[in-house]
């Protein structure tokens, strides 16, 4: 997998999309990246968060984080996928595994080409999710939603250099 960093700054003039704006009046882009596996471009990300955002605290603050497809991936196999990267960062028992599947399985689309996942990330409450300005739904699991950001977010990802161009801001131009 690879990943191609943008500069924030230069994206910078964009304003977040409406339902960031509403969720979170004072975030700003921090960083934006694509994911490619096998040369393939799967899905572009961008992270938005507020002035005071601290990566090594991400779990204990509000963020969104979008993802905008290239590819056609069904929610099951995208929840799936979702796990098994959780589990990558730590320990995840079997039980809860199962647990968080079902209720990420519950609010994951499919999705097609040009589709745009945003999560927000509501520190002690969960996420919520939306697939351009419809609302997919909500996990009330602080857990989960912290594990489930931390896929990109954690120092433990499987992806660091998508991390990093997501942090491109906080890392100073993701270096």
């Amino acid at each position: 997998m690879g990943v191609a960093a943008s500069s924030a700054a230069a994206e910078e003039v964009a304003p977040p999309p409406a339902l960031v704006r509403q969720a979170l009046p004072e975030a700003t882009l921090w960083g934006q990246g694509h994911l490619r596996f096998l040369g393939l471009r799967v899905y572009d990300a961008r992270l938005w968060a507020g002035p005071r955002f601290e990566v090594a605290d991400f779990g204990a603050q509000s963020l969104a984080l979008e993802l905008s497809y290239h590819r056609a991936f069904t929610g099951v196999a995208i929840a799936q996928r979702s796990i098994e990267e959780i589990e990558r960062q730590s320990e995840l028992p079997p039980v809860q595994a199962q647990r968080w599947l079902k209720a990420l399985s519950a609010v994951l689309p499919d999705v097609q080409p040009g589709d745009r996942l945003t999560g927000i990330h509501q520190p002690g409450v969960g996420m919520r999710l939306w697939r351009g300005s419809q609302s997919l739904g909500a996990i009330d699991d602080p857990e989960l939603a912290r594990r489930f950001f931390g896929i990109w977010l954690s120092p433990r990802t499987s992806e660091p250099d998508l991390r990093r161009a997501l942090l491109a801001r906080k890392l100073g131009g993701g270096q």
